[in-house]
């Protein structure tokens, strides 16, 4: 426990750094600590101790009774705090999505940083949880740490959510800093499928006002995205897993998706899944045009709103390739999404069982 886990001269903080402690003395059943520096604390702040220092593992005891109580709720995602490793994942007892709840890895400790690569691929979605994490490293390290999660991210086709003190000085003010939107708007185009807030509606005067805000500057910053450029930044990373072909396959199908309907100037993509991999996949490039993700999984239906710029929408049909893409084509036309006539793009895989996307075609909408 903590009694064991820190001693004399060592530095704590709370409220993500709001208030510093410094351990004077360690007598085996208290410790005493000098408040090195003050300040303010609302709601419930954690303490952070380094990781390296924490004996305590996630997830613990309690968080597994947690989860198996979430499951039986049949929530749709799970977050999991304090990852180390993917073995901290891999101890959760859950079914991969979506027969059961993404599992959002928070990467909040150093250790999280050394391990990235494995628990990004052992996940269904990361955090960067800014708050534990700036504590953990140097705080002039945190923002290329937060562009380089959330380019790993991307390489993997994993959603990235961006969090902490995104508008923090809205938990009492009517306005954000003009920095603070900066960060939100960076934090789009850094690549972040969501933004969170915290403090900001957990224990802020105004939450709906700081929601309000942030989708705001969001919205601004999407439309100002540069969509071609990013694109072709993507394009030269190495996103292809040639160790599964059946993924590999998948990354080779969005990207030419996407250069098809820059290059013919599309409007709409259909991607049609059954886990939503695909959607994910097509959904990291960023395309100007709208995705509609459609799946015949109402919980991979659910489990799309994480994923940027996708307009999710259950499709019953569960037959061959002809039948789900004309189904599709029907169904974003009745709903007003596309008009008769138009062009679209439509992403499959050649049946329901399909564990690639093999099928790329350009449709145009049918008349009713």
């Amino acid at each position: 426990g903590l009694l064991s886990d820190v001693g004399p001269g060592d530095r704590l903080s709370m409220g993500d750094g709001r208030v510093i402690l410094e351990i004077l003395d360690h007598d085996g059943e208290s410790l005493t600590a000098r408040v090195a520096h003050g300040g303010v604390l609302n709601g419930r702040p954690g303490l952070h101790i380094p990781s390296d220092r924490l004996s305590m593992r996630a997830p613990t005891a309690d968080d597994l009774l947690a989860v198996e109580r979430f499951v039986e709720l049949d929530v749709d995602m799970i977050a999991l705090s304090f990852v180390r490793s993917a073995e901290d994942l891999a101890r959760l007892p859950v079914d991969p999505h979506p027969a059961g709840p993404i599992i959002v890895a928070k990467i909040e400790t150093q250790a999280a940083i050394d391990d990235l690569p494995a628990i990004i691929e052992a996940s269904g979605a990361v955090m960067v949880a800014r708050g534990d994490l700036g504590s953990e490293c140097s705080i002039e390290e945190l923002p290329i740490l937060q562009k380089e999660i959330i380019r790993q991210c991307i390489a993997l086709g994993r959603p990235a959510i961006t969090a902490t003190q995104m508008l923090e000085t809205m938990v009492t003010n009517p306005e954000p800093t003009r920095a603070e939107v900066s960060d939100v708007a960076n934090a789009v185009w850094d690549g972040s499928s969501a933004l969170m807030l915290s403090g900001e509606t957990a224990i802020g005067v105004d939450p709906v006002n700081v929601v309000a805000t942030m989708s705001r500057i969001a919205e601004r910053a999407d439309q100002a995205f540069d969509h071609r450029a990013w694109m072709s930044e993507l394009s030269e990373m190495r996103m292809a897993d040639t160790d599964d072909p059946n993924t590999s396959i998948t990354d080779a199908m969005t990207q030419a998706t996407a250069r098809a309907v820059d290059a013919l100037g599309i409007g709409t993509i259909l991607c049609i899944s059954g886990s939503g991999f695909t959607i994910r996949s097509m959904a990291r490039f960023r395309p100007s045009a709208r995705i509609l993700g459609l799946s015949a999984n109402e919980r991979t239906v659910r489990q799309l709103t994480l994923s940027w710029g996708t307009e999710p929408l259950h499709l019953p049909e569960q037959g061959d390739i002809a039948l789900r893409v004309a189904a599709a084509l029907e169904a974003a036309r009745d709903r007003g999404d596309v008009a008769v006539g138009e062009l679209v793009g439509v992403l499959a895989g050649t049946d329901v069982r399909s564990r690639s996307t093999n099928v790329l075609r350009i449709e145009r909408v049918p008349a009713r």
